[in-house]
């Protein structure tokens, strides 16, 4: 059946609506990704769970692959459509279903957006801790499928940690609605944890049980500069066995150029590195406590500047440094990695990556930060403006090699915060053996019996 007759027949057997309009398909078969065509067959709206289901018996049906798609913030190639898949968007699916107060469980459909619980949570005396620079558009399936982090993991964790129920569809059509809530529940295998961080290969999350806490009390920064990134552990230690730490974030001076372009103030220290420390401090023998050890890593040279916050309006000043790197080479076609190791092996690790990058790619405009707390490095590569753009996302090919086997040598993972999707099937084996790549195939096979869900994502159909 061809493309037209597909979708004359997907509109006779469901319920919502279909759109095959250039625009809307543009839009929807693509993630921030920018390595592909979006090629999608048509985009498909339902607006419940029943209305997921029929979708995926269609597809099972025709044998027409679906595309899950939230927000499409990934950076992996993980919600794009470019080989005339179905993409089902969660857009309409955006409704907060319940709240128990007692319980702090708010359930939620699959496109309710990460700043819509925030604001939930807020409004309630309470909070949802999965901080994203995308929070705005990110939509709280897409953060499952994907086991979000974002800016404050070292204190909260990841998506996981929040999520205490899940209903979904598989890609059998079968509806699971698995823990519905439970904080213990030792009955077997937990399914619920298998669809996190699936990638949308397994099923179509449709509503979430998330757990809310109280809000965070009262914070101050730590800007420091440092020359060597080694004392960055040393730091991080002295800091943790003191105090609550929400966050602990570096970048390198390659990244405050940048920053200085869309600032609104103006960078305070200068040096090669920087720590951005976000400390829970209450009291006036905490602040104390903070200043006495800043005065001692300066006192001892390991720092070499700093500067600490005085009031709400300096921390957000101070904050948003950090949170302005990804707009400030926004203007750029940037090629991005998303890597971790043991934040024991940061600062090592770190010097890796530079050597290699100064050494073999002198002519690149390299960005390092990330969350250094739980040892999350983001690499972003600036295309100079005399490389055309296929010319340089081959180099970047290249480089993904160099970085991926400096990563295995640490026993990191390839991928930190964005899944596996498309942009990294081909450097799996540099995390995964072979024998759990086959594993995680058996695992699809149960649940998807006809590969119809994101088939070519995390591995090769």
């Amino acid at each position: 059946m061809d493309g037209p007759s597909l979708i004359r027949e997907l509109k006779k057997s469901v319920t919502c609506t279909v759109t095959d309009d250039e625009t809307t398909l543009e839009s929807y078969g693509t993630d921030w990704t920018s390595e592909y065509i979006p090629n999608p067959l048509a985009i498909v709206f339902p607006e419940s769970i029943d209305d997921i289901r029929e979708i995926i018996i269609f597809a099972n049906k025709q044998n027409i692959p679906l595309v899950p798609s939230g927000g499409r913030t990934g950076l992996s190639g993980g919600a794009v459509a470019s080989s005339s898949e179905l993409v089902v968007s969660l857009d309409r699916m955006n409704k907060i279903i319940d709240f128990n107060e007692t319980d702090r469980l708010l359930t939620v459909e699959a496109g309710v957006t990460t700043q819509e619980i925030q604001d939930f949570a807020s409004e309630h005396n309470l909070y949802y801790p999965i901080d994203l620079s995308s929070k705005g558009s990110s939509q709280i399936g897409g953060n499952i499928a994907t086991n979000a982090g974002g800016l404050h993991v070292i204190r909260y964790g990841l998506t996981r940690n929040w999520i205490k129920g899940l209903r979904l569809v598989t890609g059998n059509a079968d509806i699971l609605d698995l823990n519905r809530g439970l904080t213990k529940n030792a009955t077997g295998y937990d399914l619920k944890d298998l669809f996190i961080g699936s990638e949308g290969t397994l099923g179509i999350i449709c509503e979430a049980t998330v757990e809310l806490t109280e809000k965070p009390k009262d914070s101050l920064i730590l800007l420091l500069s440092v020359s060597d990134i080694s004392v960055s552990g040393e730091i991080l230690k002295s800091f943790r066995n003191s105090f609550v730490l929400n966050a602990f974030e570096f970048f390198t001076d390659s990244a405050v150029k940048h920053i200085d372009t869309i600032s609104k103030t103006k960078f305070p220290i200068k040096n090669s590195y920087y720590l951005l420390i976000d400390i829970e401090c209450t009291t006036e023998d905490e602040l104390l406590k903070v200043e006495s050890l800043y005065n001692d890593f300066n006192n001892r040279a390991i720092i070499s500047d700093g500067v600490i916050s005085q009031n709400a309006k300096q921390y957000k000043e101070l904050w948003s440094f950090r949170e302005n790197i990804t707009e400030s080479i926004s203007v750029y076609l940037t090629y991005k990695n998303d890597i971790s190791v043991k934040p024991s092996q940061i600062p090592l690790f770190i010097k890796d990556i530079e050597t290699i990058l100064t050494r073999d790619y002198p002519d690149f405009d390299t960005i390092l930060f990330g969350h250094i707390g739980d040892g999350n490095i983001h690499i972003s590569i600036l295309k100079p403006h005399e490389f055309d753009k296929a010319e340089f996302l081959n180099i970047c090919k290249e480089v993904n090699n160099h970085i991926y086997r400096t990563v295995a040598s640490y026993g990191g993972s390839i991928s930190a915060e964005h899944g596996v999707g498309m942009i990294k099937r081909p450097y799996l084996m540099y995390t995964r053996t072979s024998k759990e790549i086959e594993l995680m195939k058996d695992i699809k096979s149960v649940f998807d019996k006809n590969n119809i869900l994101n088939p070519g994502k995390i591995f090769p159909s």
